[in-house]
């Protein structure tokens, strides 16, 4: 008898595991790129599966040695609210890093890399371009670019400017 429990406790584990996998690949797709050199940065990007320009993005970041996994979700609000990101710091995605800095919209690779190789205050939780300006990695125009700030998320009603962009070439 306890040899048909363990075996059958055994068999539902296993079948257990398996419809777990296979409900996560119905809500979650990964895509990973990598270059030759091992990343130094991981992101985990929620997005939305249909958003072409937050796919540009992420090749942008793959292109600069930074890996993510990205995850389709139905419910960008509940993600920007889980990560507390004010309405007015919003973009079409949110990456998070391994460490919990946020990277919201088209943030450029560079300051992003810039941005985790430097400390920071308690309050500040990462980086956002809000909207999506023309220009930025992943919003590309035929030539057109936008001015633009990239700002500090904050866990506080502060506001602060961490870059102006006041030039393409400054984003690489």
């Amino acid at each position: 008898m306890r040899v048909i429990y363990i075996t059958s406790a055994f068999f539902l584990s296993l079948t257990m595991s398996f419809s777990a996998m296979s409900i996560e690949k119905q809500h979650k797709t990964s895509i990973i790129y990598e270059n030759s050199e091992k990343p130094e940065i991981e992101l985990t990007v929620y997005k939305s599966k249909n958003c072409g320009c937050c796919n540009k993005w992420i090749a942008h970041l793959s292109e600069n040695n930074i890996q993510t996994k990205a995850i389709n979700v139905n419910d960008m609000g509940s993600i920007k609210s889980q990560y507390q990101i004010k309405p007015n710091m919003r973009s079409c995605h949110t990456a998070v890093s391994a460490d919990g800095f946020v990277f919201e919209g088209h943030v450029p690779a560079k300051h992003i890399k810039q941005f985790l190789s430097r400390q920071h205050a308690p309050h500040i939780t990462g980086l956002s371009v809000p909207a999506m300006p023309i220009g930025t990695p992943g919003m590309e125009m035929e030539g057109i670019f936008h001015k633009y700030n990239i700002e500090l998320l904050t866990d506080n009603s502060n506001e602060e400017t961490y870059r102006y962009i006041s030039k393409s070439s400054e984003q690489f």
